[in-house]
């Protein structure tokens, strides 16, 4: 009963009340919600859930986007932000499908590598949404037009600082994969 109530007491620290903590930078919740939701859907991707993962992953990174409006001061519903999410994924482009592609054929095709690579494909591509969802954010807040070239810029790097960080984090995602 303890750990449920330390696991309850983190996900409210670490995700639901996030944007009310005074001890971080918005930049730096911003950060850590990418980070924690990278964590989740990697672990969530090494399932062996054949093309199921988009149906899955995909209302988990739009509860990212959320989370992220919320550390901004932008208002949004749940709705919205699949909506917004959506929008984004269709801005990075076909590399957001392919990618998707990719975690079903390493599920089906190619399963004994699937640990491998779909734990960083499914981190950066989180954290760079995640990332996305923060420029696209600040923008609206100033009322500001959105770049599609620096959105795609910007989940290029992202993405790949993703990957580097889902390295940092094997211990944890495996962890979770295992509780799942």
């Amino acid at each position: 009963m303890e750990i449920l109530e330390k696991a309850k007491e983190r996900i409210k620290k670490e995700v639901t009340d996030i944007e009310i903590r005074t001890d971080l930078t918005d930049d730096q919740k911003v950060t850590r919600i990418c980070t924690v939701f990278g964590t989740t859907c990697a672990a969530i991707a090494v399932q062996p859930i054949p093309f199921a993962d988009i149906f899955v992953l995909t209302p988990i990174q739009a509860y990212m986007g959320k989370k992220i409006a919320d550390i901004r001061g932008f208002s949004i519903s749940e709705a919205g932000a699949s909506e917004i999410f959506k929008e984004l994924a269709g801005l990075v482009g076909l590399g957001f499908l392919s990618q998707q592609l990719a975690i079903g054929a390493y599920k089906t095709v190619l399963p004994f590598i699937s640990g491998f690579t779909t734990i960083p494909l499914v981190f950066g591509l989180t954290y760079g949404m995640g990332k996305v969802m923060d420029y696209y954010f600040e923008k609206k807040i100033k009322g500001e037009k959105i770049d599609p070239e620096m959105i795609k810029s910007i989940f290029k790097k992202a993405k790949a600082e993703g990957k580097q960080k889902s390295k940092e984090k094997k211990e944890e995602i495996h962890k979770q994969k295992n509780e799942l």
